[in-house]
């Protein structure tokens, strides 16, 4: 039975409720700033910083890429410290860490001290995104959860609607404190993190018993449900952190996010630079601030996209092809796009591959927690979105490095599409190895 055919009771409602309006919006937040933050180099490159620290184009993917080195460092020990610690404190010390490195970039002056600063963000950064989806996991029960990690999904596609044309008004501002505008950027999207992080350190909660938000009753409810599902999971799948990192699951799940996230960050890194070669290949000219809403433009849609998709995926349950399908479109739309012929065409080319790639993602992360539980779900999160990060240092590196030897896009755009076929195909075969949890808890009508 899936969740929009139950019958909820009032303090089921008003509970979950509660937690998609206290937790959820705070949450989506922090993974707006962090997704700017992480990504706030492909606005300053092609706006005067790659001309200023004399950068080609593989040397600006391995400074975009060398970031996940210190991610990945620091990506399973991280999660496994916001298990043990809370995740109040340990989201805290994350921001505040990130945000102070973020800031130093206003100031980097060759390419060395770039490459230095994007490893030590990442280290900085590391366990932020899968700490934030096992806070919420570990808040709301599994029939619940594909519809809150969809609204919490939605702050990454916006992060480009809004950010791009933040960004490029603070490029705009060349000359203010003597900076660059590209300078100016980057202390532009760094002071947040470490404001947000403060506040952090106050607002969440770490378990619905410290929630003076919930009532009694919602937070016994919230319990008894949680406690359940981490039981049967630890009945039939085990808790201990090794078997998590040994599951045949648990690496073919991280194969399939290797290839969305290879598909997500060539195109994050890389569309600004893409759309401000537009005036070479097309012959039409761009301010900064044009190029900024240009490059939002295919993440309105992909936010919209993601919603209903997600939503189809909430009444169904999540199936494989929730994943495959998106997964196969982008394989596809994303090479496709740089052989469009007009800048429209190749736009709306790259709206396809985001909305592919954006509804694939949240449905993705609904099926970790089918079958982890407790440390075993830090671990195999943890693992799967290291196997990830591999992939966001691989994709910019080698998209630069291509284009450096052949001055064309083309190839490395295909290698995307290849990358991401293959994620299609072995998403289409868990059919039958991930099962939707049919759990039963006593007490659970409230």
């Amino acid at each position: 039975m899936q969740p929009d055919n139950q019958e909820m009771s009032q303090v089921e409602r008003s509970a979950i409720a509660k937690v998609s309006k206290r937790l959820v919006p705070f949450i989506a937040l922090m993974f707006f700033i962090n997704f700017l933050d992480r990504t706030a180099i492909s606005f300053a490159g092609p706006n005067g910083m790659t001309t200023d620290l004399a950068l080609t184009a593989a040397q600006f993917g391995f400074a975009a890429g060398i970031f996940f080195f210190g991610y990945i460092v620091l990506e399973i020990p991280s999660n496994l410290a916001l298990h043990k610690y809370g995740a109040r404190r340990w989201l805290a010390r994350i921001m505040v860490s990130w945000g102070i490195v973020a800031l130093l970039f206003t100031w980097v002056s060759s390419a060395t001290e770039l490459y230095v600063l994007r490893f030590l963000l990442g280290v900085a950064e590391a366990g932020f995104f899968p700490g934030a989806i096992l806070f919420l996991s570990m808040w709301v029960p599994a029939r619940h959860r594909r519809k809150i990690l969809a609204l919490f999904y939605l702050a990454q596609p916006l992060t480009t609607v809004i950010g791009a044309p933040f960004a490029a008004m603070l490029i705009q501002m060349h000359g203010l404190f003597g900076l660059e505008g590209w300078r100016v950027m980057f202390f532009g999207v760094a002071v947040p993190a470490v404001v947000i992080g403060i506040i952090t350190w106050f607002y969440l909660a770490d378990r619905p018993n410290d929630a003076k938000w919930l009532t009694q009753a919602e937070k016994d409810w919230l319990n008894r449900e949680l406690a359940g599902e981490e039981k049967a999971k630890a009945a039939a799948h085990g808790k201990m952190t090794g078997l998590a990192l040994t599951d045949g699951r648990v690496w073919l799940l991280s194969v399939i996010y290797f290839g969305l996230i290879y598909g997500l960050y060539a195109l994050a890194f890389f569309l600004p630079t893409i759309i401000g070669g537009f005036e070479t290949k097309f012959g039409t000219k761009f301010d900064v601030f044009d190029k900024g809403l240009i490059t939002a433009i295919p993440y309105l849609p992909a936010a919209v996209v993601l919603f209903f998709w997600s939503r189809d995926a909430s009444k169904r349950g999540v199936r494989p092809w929730h994943i495959g399908i998106p997964a196969l479109v982008g394989a596809f739309s994303i090479p496709a796009a740089l052989y469009m012929g007009s800048p429209e065409a190749t736009i709306a080319m790259i709206t396809l591959t985001a909305c592919a790639i954006f509804a694939a993602l949240p449905n993705f992360w609904a099926i970790p927690s089918r079958f982890l539980a407790g440390p075993a779900a830090a671990a195999g999160i943890a693992l799967i979105n290291t196997i990830g990060n591999i992939a966001g240092f691989a994709a910019p590196y080698v998209t630069g490095l291509i284009k450096d030897a052949t001055g064309v896009y083309e190839l490395p755009m295909f290698i995307v599409g290849g990358l991401m076929l293959l994620s299609a195909l072995l998403a289409f075969s868990l059919n039958g190895r991930v099962r939707e949890p049919e759990l039963v808890v006593a007490g659970s009508k409230g």
